[in-house]
């Protein structure tokens, strides 16, 4: 059985947000049986986490003796096993490959900035001064996005791991007002999360939180 880790509790503005939701949401694509393990700071800090997990972050990916960390690391294995995620043919497999990095090293790289920004720190007169730039970068990108998908309903025609994770790097802007400038965006990213399989999965991510105090 796949087991990963999550975290027992968030904070409300970042619950649907935290990383082992794409993971679960990989997990559901490609129909492969999971359970999660809750953590919390004590398991987080312990030495046997990090013995699984370097960096104390979830999610961490175990099966048959198989430890991995990275949820870009772990939706490549798992769309390895899965044609619904990556494409048999080469080509279509590697643009999907492609799509996944460019999420991660390219938008989401802004876009947590952003979201850092506004989440953690909107009351620090450095971050008030930081915003804008960041705001502007993020628009940028997302203009850049929203040209290639044009009359596009998924990134490479259709839905791959590369949408999966775009999708959850989106989600970040949840708080804000910039996707509607770009109403192809919003429009993919509604299309992608109508999925059934994200629907279970962000179902399952939030579960544990409900009734939880801090």
């Amino acid at each position: 059985m796949i087991t990963i880790t999550a975290f027992r509790w968030v904070p409300p503005a970042v619950q649907g947000l935290v990383r082992d939701l794409r993971v679960r949401w990989a997990l559901e694509e490609a129909g492969l049986p999971y359970q999660a393990r809750l953590i919390g700071p004590d398991v987080q800090a312990s030495a046997n986490y990090r013995e699984r997990q370097p960096f104390g972050q979830v999610p961490t990916f175990e099966e048959d003796g198989l430890v991995l960390f990275e949820s870009g690391a772990i939706l490549l294995h798992i769309g390895a096993r899965s044609d619904a995620l990556l494409p048999i043919d080469a080509a279509g497999k590697a643009r999907a490959i492609t799509w996944l990095f460019a999420a991660l090293n390219t938008i989401e790289v802004v876009t947590e900035q952003l979201a850092g920004l506004d989440l953690f720190f909107a009351d620090q007169d450095w971050a008030k001064l930081r915003r804008p730039g960041v705001e502007d970068a993020v628009r940028r990108r997302l203009g850049e996005l929203a040209a290639w998908l044009r009359d596009r309903d998924y990134l490479e025609g259709r839905f791959t791991v590369g949408d999966l994770t775009m999708t959850t790097v989106l989600r970040a802007l949840r708080h804000t007002d910039l996707l509607d400038a770009e109403p192809a965006l919003t429009a993919y990213r509604e299309r992608c999360e109508s999925r059934p399989a994200f629907r279970k999965a962000l179902a399952d991510h939030l579960a544990p939180f409900e009734g939880q105090a801090a």
